[in-house]
């Protein structure tokens, strides 16, 4: 097994007995399993918590986790008693305390994840470690490409599932709205790979399945997407908003993403489907920019609205989203898994603000350069 390495920061007092062997190759100073653990699963629904019942336990594979999405799905997956590994190159921190996570809590996910540090794209490297340590389940959260793909399910013949973050992105864009699984795709989208991603697991029989976000908010979001509209009510600057501002858009909160990509794990009504997920409501621009400044308690901004054939931007972007109308049905998500998003919008800002930029952390600086070209 030369070449890679599992790392565990620690082991909590109460796990069962394990086979421990030094891992000299990890940069994270831990121990890797050499023998499957058996979990009892907890059962757990407190209103807002990061709880979902699923299936038995399971040995996961996270590509990706480190960061936004994967963040919050591991900490779900290892409540619910699974051994969660995360395949990720080791650049950053394999796990970081959440804001107003307790240390007990933050110890106790920390102890439990396992870390398997390569690139996905060296393909005969992703075959040799994943088949050598076998897994049961794979969630695939970063995978843009399909030949990314392909070497995962080599390498793992007896793979239950294989669960795919796509993106409603793949949809052809419509007059009619909002889309649904069956609309039409678009083969030349820039999320051209992930539709491709979706061919190749269906043409190979796996059992797989889809889920297809449209645009994704809450803490930690690495997308300037609400973090576009705190920078400039912070300032206390108008907020430039393209055309008239009544395009229609859909938001989804990460936490309700996160119980989805759980709720379809073992699910037989999953098996080879593709479902969107996002929030309940659709917003315009100008709503969605009233609704940030309500969730953070800010006044009603004021709103500037342009033509953006009117200015060279260059090659920075004016307005965080697609300025057309963009939202998908989630019909099929709630009434064949039972899934339902508990963030309405408002609250949803609302706790991204409070755990995020409310705290003074944010992704990227404020940039108001395009902004004053508009409203100069």
């Amino acid at each position: 097994m030369a070449g890679f390495s599992f790392s565990l920061a620690a082991l909590h007092q109460n796990q069962p007995s394990f086979c421990l062997i030094p891992s000299s190759l990890s940069e994270f100073n831990g121990v890797r399993l050499c023998n499957s653990v058996q979990y009892k699963r907890k059962a757990l629904h407190p209103k807002g918590a990061l709880h979902v019942t699923a299936s038995s336990a399971k040995k996961i594979l996270i590509m990706g986790g480190t960061r936004f999405i994967g963040v919050f799905l591991s900490r779900i997956l290892v409540k619910e008693g699974h051994q969660v590994t995360l395949f990720t190159r080791g650049k950053t921190p394999v796990t970081q305390q959440l804001p107003g996570e307790s240390d007990e809590d933050y110890a106790d996910f920390s102890s439990k994840i396992l870390h398997l540090k390569g690139d996905r794209k060296d393909f005969d490297f992703v075959r040799s470690s994943l088949s050598a340590e076998g897994f049961d389940v794979v969630y695939d959260i970063n995978g843009r490409a399909a030949d990314e793909v392909e070497p995962i399910l080599d390498a793992l013949p007896k793979l239950e599932q294989y669960i795919y973050c796509s993106s409603a992105g793949v949809y052809l864009k419509s007059d009619v709205l909002p889309h649904f699984e069956i609309d039409a795709v678009d083969p030349k989208s820039r999320h051209k790979g992930k539709l491709e991603t979706e061919t190749l697991l269906d043409s190979k029989g796996v059992n797989w399945t889809s889920l297809r976000p449209v645009y994704i908010y809450g803490p930690l979001n690495y997308n300037p997407v609400e973090e576009w509209f705190f920078h400039r009510l912070k300032s206390g600057r108008p907020i430039p908003i393209p055309g008239s501002g009544l395009q229609i858009t859909q938001l989804g909160h990460v936490k309700d993403l996160a119980k989805a990509f759980v709720q379809v794990l073992g699910n037989e009504k999953a098996r080879r489907q593709v479902f969107n997920i996002s929030g309940e409501k659709y917003v315009t621009f100008d709503g969605l920019a009233r609704a940030c400044a309500k969730a953070a308690g800010f006044p009603e901004p004021e709103l500037v609205h342009y033509n953006p054939k009117d200015f060279d931007f260059g090659k920075k972007k004016s307005f965080p989203f697609r300025d057309q109308h963009y939202f998908a049905s989630i019909d099929k998500a709630k009434s064949l898994l039972g899934w339902k998003p508990e963030f309405d919008l408002v609250g949803g800002l609302a706790d991204s603000y409070n755990l995020d930029f409310g705290r003074g952390t944010f992704r990227e600086d404020a940039d108001f350069s395009v902004d004053d070209m508009i409203l100069a």
